[in-house]
């Protein structure tokens, strides 16, 4: 079981006193439990929540140059990211576009730190309808824009005719299920844990919780090749792979880019790319796409 701390423990950890710890949980979302009248704090998700609502960040010491060919792209991996790259490079001979894989949080840190010139998002609100922007106001004094790159379905992996019978996020807290999942930095896993919170499950109950695979490709991977028998993920990875696939939602997926950064050469002509018959040919040939508003403004929007 994983450790649960005391109201006393949870505020030498987050290095304030008692009473704030109380606040915190009221006004700020501070993953807590009620056993007896005692207030819990599972370790594993007070860790996540300060990794979430962590603000400052330093600058980095020198800032991403002028444009000079190389368009640099972090954050939230995905097929169709990877093939609109691939697009980018053979189009545009002189400029190269190149890809980091560090989650929907770490993407947003690097625009923050000016490493990069787009990153890719999904992270899902609270209010359980948008995406990103409440993460992205935590972390700009300024709201980057926000293009939509497509809607994806987000769901659970699992092994071809489903040998366990898995139907819903309930049944991987049940005794003989093996997942694999992603880490905490990234949408997919985001979605996950609170999916697992309306069902009242707790990660300690499951089976493979804590194996955290880089891609929603090897969370694919883990499950076809027997080794989980199920794992968070999106439809078109299934697709691809000959996996059973159960849905949970529809998703946004973004990029989010700076007014410094926008009309850099190379992130025009990416952008341009999400209008491109090309483009929609590939999406159209992974199940589970639809790109109907890609390329469209999601942030700032035009007065209608």
């Amino acid at each position: 079981m994983k450790k649960l701390l005391s109201t006393r423990e949870v505020a030498e950890f987050l290095g304030v006193n008692e009473k704030m710890v109380y606040s915190l949980v009221a006004e700020k979302g501070l993953p807590a439990t009620k056993v007896t009248g005692k207030w819990l704090f599972p370790m594993d998700l007070v860790e996540q929540w300060v990794e979430t609502h962590t603000l400052n960040y330093p600058r980095a010491n020198h800032p991403l140059p002028a444009y000079e060919g190389l368009l640099i792209i972090t954050g939230s991996n995905d097929l169709l990211l990877e093939r609109t790259i691939a697009l980018f490079n053979k189009r545009f001979s002189e400029e190269i576009a190149v890809f980091a894989n560090i989650g929907s949080m770490g993407g947003l840190r690097a625009l923050r730190r000016n490493l990069c010139h787009m990153a890719s998002s999904h992270l899902l609100q609270e209010n359980g309808t948008e995406y990103n922007f409440d993460f992205a106001g935590q972390e700009f004094a300024h709201m980057p824009a926000v293009v939509n790159f497509c809607r994806r379905e987000q769901g659970i992996l699992v092994q071809p005719g489903n040998p366990k019978s898995i139907q819903s996020v309930k049944d991987l807290g049940r005794p003989g299920i093996k997942i694999v999942n992603r880490s905490l930095a990234t949408g997919t896993r985001l979605l996950l844990d609170r999916e697992l919170k309306k069902e009242g499950i707790t990660g300690e109950k499951i089976n493979g919780y804590k194996n955290e695979v880089a891609s929603h490709m090897d969370v694919g991977i883990e499950v076809l090749s027997g080794r989980a028998d199920a794992g968070p993920g999106i439809r078109p990875v299934a697709s691809l792979l000959g996996l059973d696939f159960i849905p949970l939602r529809w998703e946004r997926y973004d990029l989010l880019i700076t007014k410094e950064r926008f009309f850099d050469k190379g992130v025009q002509n990416f952008l341009g790319l999400l209008l491109d018959p090309e483009f929609k040919d590939i999406a159209q040939s992974i199940e589970g796409y639809d790109v109907a508003a890609a390329g469209k403004m999601v942030y700032p929007q035009e007065a209608k």
